[in-house]
């Protein structure tokens, strides 16, 4: 695991994030647990609550309690429940740290709040949250237009962002001008659904082309790449690169952006776990930032 700098306390964070939420709850406590020793073990030191269910908490603090909590950085979402009042928001985050045992939030990040869904109460109650230490730091998550007025309030702290091989425009443009409010980065939906599904394309040219014997033949590619070229917009070589899954070709690219703290994964076991853990490590194939690029392009047109 490699670490990056995080706030302006001189931190540093684990490149990945565990996330867990309804998904790892839905397979009890113990699954729970065991994906938190497991990062714990991958070298994480980033765990993020997508919900502040008590059982949920309970369980990864019962995990994170068996290290220093000054080592740990422990995010949580607020406002799932579309719940912004300054008394809503002061209940989730007291009952929060009441289950998990943490002590603090490192972060407290609302999710996705509306243009007018949170009152200037609530954020009145949260930096008091802050001052008193029972949250180091505000965030904002979203993708909506809104979420760039949000930024530019220069009230929070962190952005969390969806950020991928072909991602638009606008989330790039948001994520400089939070940079340019020295609000630090965490992404998540590095591998969404649009770039998942190539892998039929990529099958499909699999079975319909003979390799090739030349020198792309012997590193393993098949004649598709020629379609994929011919299909602008097509990220199908994701799934064909040798060595390498999309999902850690789609991690390792969006870890190539130095501004970015830390990455946001959601595994579904200790094995899935393990293999994420290693892309931090890895270099990705040669020229294969730019077939992204030109691929990014392409789809853009």
């Amino acid at each position: 695991m490699r670490y990056r700098p995080f706030g302006g306390s001189g931190a540093a964070v684990s490149n990945l994030t565990l996330s867990l939420g309804a998904e790892a709850m839905a397979r009890g406590a113990r699954h729970v647990r065991d994906l938190v020793f497991a990062a714990l073990e991958a070298g994480v030191n980033a765990y993020h609550f997508e919900r502040l269910d008590p059982i949920l908490l309970q369980a990864a603090g019962e995990a994170l309690g068996h290290v220093d909590r000054g080592l740990v950085c422990a995010s949580a979402t607020l406002g799932a429940d579309r719940d912004f009042t300054a008394m809503g928001l002061g209940r989730s985050i007291e009952q929060g740290l009441s289950a998990s045992g943490l002590g603090w939030f490192d972060m407290a990040v609302l999710d996705r709040p509306a243009e007018n869904e949170l009152p200037q109460a609530s954020l009145t109650t949260l930096k008091a949250l802050r001052k008193a230490e029972h949250v180091r730091m505000l965030g904002v998550s979203g993708n909506e237009a809104v979420t760039d007025l949000y930024v530019s309030t220069g009230a929070f702290d962190v952005l969390f962002t969806p950020f991928h091989a072909n991602v638009e425009w606008r989330v790039r443009s948001r994520m400089r001008a939070a940079r340019e409010r020295d609000m630090s980065l965490f992404v998540y939906d590095y591998f969404p659904e649009s770039l998942s599904t190539e892998r039929r394309a990529a099958a499909a040219a699999e079975a319909g082309t003979p390799k090739k014997r030349g020198l792309l033949g012997a590193m393993g590619w098949s004649g598709g790449r020629a379609a994929d070229l011919e299909r602008p917009g097509s990220f199908a070589f994701l799934h064909r690169t040798p060595g390498w899954t999309g999902e850690a070709i789609c991690l390792a690219y969006a870890l190539t952006d130095p501004a970015v703290s830390s990455v946001l994964v959601r595994p579904r076991d200790r094995a899935h776990l393990e293999e994420l853990a290693a892309v931090p490590e890895r270099d990705l194939p040669s020229g294969l930032s730019a077939q992204i690029e030109m691929a990014r392009v392409d789809a853009s047109v």
